[in-house]
């Protein structure tokens, strides 16, 4: 069966990266996340997570520019990987369309967040991340 990947967005701006917190499934409801979505059959990975981030909080597909990689695949479950990709906005404010809030995040906040289980792998990586942003 081919692995369904779920891209995730570092979304950066100056010293901090975007967070969204869950409304559902219940188990991770109130738990923060960087926000994305699934790539849908056709679509490349930073199609993906453009679109995501449109649908998601409101954004114009001009305003995300995809970037890097951050750091590795994080395996769900058999079927399912999870992938991170740096971002930077090019223009427009973020809105929580399908998340119950957002927030900006520094690099001394990030071990203080609640996160979903998935993202926490990414925390070293984000804070390497915040500690080069400029």
């Amino acid at each position: 069966m081919p692995t369904q990947v779920v891209v995730a967005a570092a979304v950066i701006r100056g010293p901090a990266v975007l967070v969204a917190q869950r409304v559902r499934p219940p188990e991770l409801a109130g738990r923060w996340e960087l926000p994305g979505g699934k790539v849908a059959p056709g679509e490349t990975e930073p199609q993906a997570l453009a679109r995501e981030l449109v649908e998601e909080l409101g954004l114009e597909a001009a305003d995300v520019v995809v970037g890097d990689r951050l750091g590795d695949d994080v395996c769900l479950n058999d079927t399912t990987t999870l992938r991170a990709y740096l971002v930077r906005l090019a223009g427009g404010e973020p809105h929580p369309h399908d998340h119950r809030a957002l927030r900006w995040v520094t690099v001394a906040e990030l071990p203080e967040v609640d996160w979903v289980p998935a993202d926490r792998a990414w925390l070293p990586d984000l804070a390497d991340a915040l500690s080069t942003a400029t």
